[in-house]
C-alpha cells in the first residue's frame, strides 16, 4: 500500500474531516501541517500539476491576505505560487496525495476516490 499524504490545517474542519475519513478507512497518512511546514514552489507546482488546476485555483479567496494584497490582480502562474509560499495561509486546504494522484478535500467525501477501502 502506497503513503497517503494529507496537506492539513488541524484548525480547519473540512481538513479534520478529511483526516478522520482517511483515518476510518484504516490508513494512517503522513501529515503535513503546510503552515508550519510550508512546501517549496517547486513542490506547490507539482501539487497543482496532480491536482489539474491552475496556482490560481488553489488560492483561498476568503482570506485577508488575499483580499487585502491580491484581490483583482492579474498575476502568473509563479507569480501566484510564490504568493503561496509567502502567505501559506493561502493554500486551499486539505490536498491529499498517494500514487501520483491529488484530491481537494472539499466535500472531505473527495479523498474516497484515493482511499484503498
Amino acid at each position: 500500500m502506497s503513503q497517503l499524504i494529507i496537506y492539513h490545517n488541524p484548525r480547519c474542519r473540512k481538513s479534520r474531516e478529511t483526516l478522520d475519513i482517511i483515518r476510518q478507512s484504516g490508513e494512517a497518512p503522513e501529515i503535513v501541517e503546510y503552515l508550519k511546514n510550508v512546501p517549496t514552489e517547486a513542490e506547490l507546482v507539482q501539487l497543482v500539476k496532480l491536482l489539474g488546476i491552475s496556482p490560481f485555483e488553489l488560492v483561498r479567496k476568503g482570506e485577508a491576505e488575499y483580499k487585502n494584497q491580491y484581490k483583482g490582480k492579474d498575476l502568473s502562474d509563479a507569480e501566484w505560487i510564490a504568493a503561496m509560499v509567502a502567505h501559506p495561509k493561502l493554500i486551499e486546504r486539505p490536498i491529499v496525495v498517494r500514487d501520483g494522484k491529488a484530491i481537494l478535500g472539499r466535500p472531505p467525501e473527495n479523498v474516497n476516490s484515493l482511499l484503498n477501502g
